[in-house]
């Protein structure tokens, strides 16, 4: 482990103790540098057969609303890669089907919990909410002494961001173009893309500019008209951009986001007023108004099945070579779908790329988990170096 590595970790003031980590935007630069400083430490010392086991017991408890693969995995072995133990919350199993409150459940699951992981990010308005909600019931079940220790709490993805993924995407930049401060004026295509499904969260594409913009990257937004994300979202990202050096821009072209791009990220989302609809409907349990509005919005996309990441499309990026990102799993044109997001010949050139992009998530999280639970991050890390102790016993 390099020690100029652990002295950045322990030089960074940060506040990240303690708090959840629910949106990248509330935390400041030094304290997403810390997160990413600590998952490389973490990869290293796994790299080495270094145990990073800084739990002897307790839980991670994940809850999951929507499908997921990358994530959950990911968190699972976040937990296991700290000693915890994964425990899935199973609502139709839990009494929150019962009646059972928010409030009720969140101290119920807590009594030998460390953090808490939430993907709920079907609900426009509603996700990150909840979490909220649930980050609420923790501070009083600790502060009236119910609790013996308040959990934290990692957004696994909501309608609003998806910090984990963005987090792993950023990392991704940094190793690939070599560090940080090496993003300033790279430009980043997020660009909408066609897809044969409807209803593809917004939390994806509002991540990378709510994240990206912070780096003093050139953020190029492109999507067909109606296709907006959350107003709030956009406004954020335009503030980041200033402040940062940066910039963002918004086009109904993605010829033109494509156009002199060093990183591109073609990904399908629903519109912000189609989710708004949705909500609405999945709310009052309508099952015929979410079929028309399935129909319809599956008719409206087709009319865009041009916005494909291609072959042409990658030649016109920064010397015909832009890195292809996607959080995944990506609609492939030929393979997963008739039509898709991007065609078979560019994922295929990009398929390890997007591989390791995705298999940085698993210590982002434990990095997040780490900083949640320890005052001094870089102490513990040394303590795992000190230790000594293999991960895997070869004998």
């Amino acid at each position: 482990m390099p020690e100029k590595l652990l002295r950045e970790i322990k030089d960074l003031k940060t506040k990240l103790y303690g708090k959840d980590f629910l949106l990248t935007w509330e935390k400041d630069r030094q304290e997403l540098e810390q997160v990413l400083l600590m998952a490389d430490a973490l990869r290293i010392l796994r790299g080495k057969n270094i145990s990073t086991r800084c739990f002897d017991s307790g839980l991670a408890v994940s809850l999951f609303r929507d499908n997921s693969t990358r994530t959950r995995f990911s968190f699972a072995s976040a937990a296991n890669l700290l000693g915890l133990e994964i425990q899935d919350l199973d609502e139709q199993k839990s009494q929150i089907a019962h009646g059972e409150t928010v409030r009720e459940t969140a101290n119920m699951i807590s009594f030998l919990t460390e953090v808490i992981g939430i993907r709920d990010d079907i609900f426009l308005g509603e996700g990150n909410k909840f979490m909220r909600e649930v980050g609420e019931a923790l501070d009083e079940g600790f502060g009236r002494e119910v609790l013996p220790q308040r959990p934290g709490i990692v957004n696994l993805q909501c309608d609003i961001d998806h910090p984990t993924q963005s987090m792993a995407d950023l990392f991704h930049l940094k190793n690939h173009f070599g560090s940080l401060d090496s993003l300033k004026g790279k430009k980043i295509a997020m660009t909408w893309a066609y897809s044969p499904s409807y209803g593809k969260p917004l939390s994806v594409p509002q991540g990378i500019i709510g994240l990206m913009s912070r780096f003093g990257m050139e953020v190029s937004l492109a999507f067909p008209k109606g296709y907006d994300l959350i107003p709030e979202v956009v406004k954020t990202a335009s503030e980041n951009a200033e402040k940062s050096g940066g910039s963002f821009t918004i086009s109904d072209s993605m010829d033109e986001a494509f156009r002199d791009a060093d990183i591109v990220y073609p990904k399908s989302w629903a519109p912000w007023t189609t989710m708004e609809r949705r909500t609405e409907l999945l709310k009052k349990s309508d099952s015929k108004g979410l079929e028309l509005l399935e129909k319809e919005s599956l008719e409206n996309n087709r009319k865009y099945m041009d916005w494909e990441c291609n072959s042409e499309r990658i030649k016109s990026t920064k010397d015909g070579e832009a890195l292809y990102m996607h959080c995944l799993p990506a609609d492939i044109t030929g393979v997963s779908c008739k039509n898709g997001e991007v065609d078979a010949e560019v994922f295929e050139k990009y398929r390890k790329d997007t591989y390791i992009e995705a298999g940085y998530k698993p210590y982002i999280i434990a990095a997040m988990i780490m900083a949640n639970k320890f005052k001094d991050p870089s102490e513990v890390l040394n303590g795992f170096i000190r230790r000594g102790a293999d991960r895997r016993i070869e004998g």
